[in-house]
């Protein structure tokens, strides 16, 4: 069985995205209606843009997967753009169509355009805004459904919740609406921070044994490659770096298996999850496309000029939190396949029920001493 991997490909006009995972093992039981549900969780949320009116994202699973039991063999799953429709011309595949659009070529301050451009020799800011767009996230999403399929077989759940939008206490609901209509009404956009937390994470997923092993490290950048994300902590995060280690680091207690009573750590310790829930959070900057555009420079003539301003969403807190809940999910995955794999779903069970079976063991013998070292 090959190692645990996905893709995405597609533009935010395109026709469609698509995620393409290897390393699924093969008996996994997997629905549509279990990555719609997903899908259908992205796109919710107070302040979001018309393009959610548009979009009713469903996936339309292409290959690994017969009879709603996966394969073993690469999954490709596929969304279709429903906008595709309108913009048919502007993002078409036919050189034909070139020279019939008008090219963008004000960047916004914030987004990946003026970067973008310069990186690729792109003259169009289009080319770069339609991949690095947040639309992406979908196809993440979809991928990370059936991570947390495979995840849940195991009982490990995932889930979020948003702790501010803009400063303001997510318990404050009807102060954030009221911030949300404000930044709209002045053509502004809010920011917040979320937290995910995954529980049932047996001890032992990651490794300390290379940087790129340790999978509290894997985590963060999985969650901050989300587009707006701009801060990752795990754990008590940086608060950790404002008290004594007394007050830090969690006390290990026995009563037939280890246990603590405080979590600082958010699950992760060395790299490598030590039996208690994972808890990552993240903050989101406020999204860079402003219907009130910041000052910019047109690439074409090199005047001053506003922004481009492109269809977009005033908040995405609610979404982004979505989105990191499958970035965790994919993660985890990773590392669970690293740890368990097996080719099929049956065999991951065996090699997972020895490995709790050999610790239970461990911690129901007594030890018998011997060489510390040699």
């Amino acid at each position: 069985m090959g190692r645990f991997r996905f893709y995405t490909a597609g533009e935010s006009h395109g026709k469609g995205l698509i995620a393409l995972m290897e390393g699924i093992p093969a008996g996994l039981r997997v629905s549509n209606d279990g990555i719609d549900l997903q899908l259908a969780r992205r796109q919710a949320g107070y302040g979001r843009g018309d393009r959610m009116k548009i979009e009713h994202d469903r996936v339309e699973i292409i290959s690994g997967i017969r009879h709603g039991i996966t394969l073993g063999s690469p999954i490709s799953l596929l969304i279709w753009n429903k906008d595709w429709e309108n913009w048919k011309q502007v993002m078409s595949h036919d050189p034909a169509d070139a020279g019939k659009s008008i090219p963008v070529t004000v960047p916004r301050p914030g987004h990946a355009d003026l970067a973008g451009i310069l990186k690729y020799d792109h003259h169009d800011i289009r080319n770069v805004l339609e991949r690095a767009s947040a639309r992406e996230t979908a196809a993440r999403v979809a991928a990370g459904a059936i991570a947390r399929i495979l995840l849940a077989e195991f009982g490990i759940q995932i889930e979020s919740r948003v702790l501010d939008i803009g400063g303001i206490s997510a318990k404050a609901e009807q102060q954030i609406i009221a911030a949300i209509d404000r930044a709209k009404e002045t053509g502004d956009t809010l920011g917040g921070t979320f937290e995910v937390i995954a529980t049932g994470v047996p001890v032992g997923l990651g490794s300390y044994i290379q940087w790129d092993q340790r999978l509290d490290g894997r985590i963060a950048q999985a969650v901050m490659s989300i587009p707006g994300v701009k801060g990752v902590e795990i754990g008590l995060g940086f608060q950790a770096s404002r008290y004594p280690g007394s007050q830090v680091h969690d006390e290990i207690y026995f009563d037939g298996r280890f246990y603590r009573k405080t979590n600082h750590a958010g699950g992760l310790e060395g790299g490598v999850t030590n039996g208690e829930p994972v808890v990552v959070r993240a903050a989101m900057k406020p999204i860079p496309t402003l219907r009130n555009p910041l000052n910019s420079v047109d690439i074409a003539s090199g005047v001053p000029s506003p922004a481009h301003s492109e269809r977009s969403d005033v908040c995405a807190v609610q979404a982004c939190s979505i989105v990191a809940e499958a970035m965790v999910a994919l993660s985890l995955c990773e590392a669970f396949i690293d740890k368990f794999g097996g080719d099929s779903l049956e065999e991951m069970r065996r090699n997972f029920a020895g490995y709790l079976k050999g610790i239970e063991e461990y911690m129901t013998t007594p030890a018998t001493g011997g060489d510390a070292g040699c």
